[in-house]
């Protein structure tokens, strides 16, 4: 089934708007529901939004429809903003 990335957006966005705590829970949620992570694995991984909002946004990428070379492109001219979620990624499966 595949993603609709701008219904996800908008709802990362909505939900970044809110309260810490509830923002934290559904956040997790959000990510888990479209990964093998558990909601608490998200939560442990990633505990300020902002990296939340980062993996998505790195998510959006990976499994967007581009060509590999775009796909590529888009990450390195984003490397700065992606490599703490990459680095804690690679951390948790290697």
């Amino acid at each position: 089934m595949p993603v609709d990335w701008d219904k996800f957006d908008s709802e990362i966005d909505s939900i970044i708007e809110e309260s810490a705590d509830a923002t934290d829970d559904r956040l997790a949620s959000q990510i888990s529901s479209i990964t093998r992570m558990t909601d608490e694995e998200v939560q442990e991984l990633f505990p300020d939004p902002a990296d939340v909002k980062r993996l998505s946004e790195l998510m959006k990428i990976v499994k967007s429809e581009e060509d590999r070379n775009r796909k590529i492109n888009h990450l390195v001219s984003n490397a700065e903003e992606f490599g703490a979620v990459v680095l804690t990624l690679l951390q948790k499966f290697t």
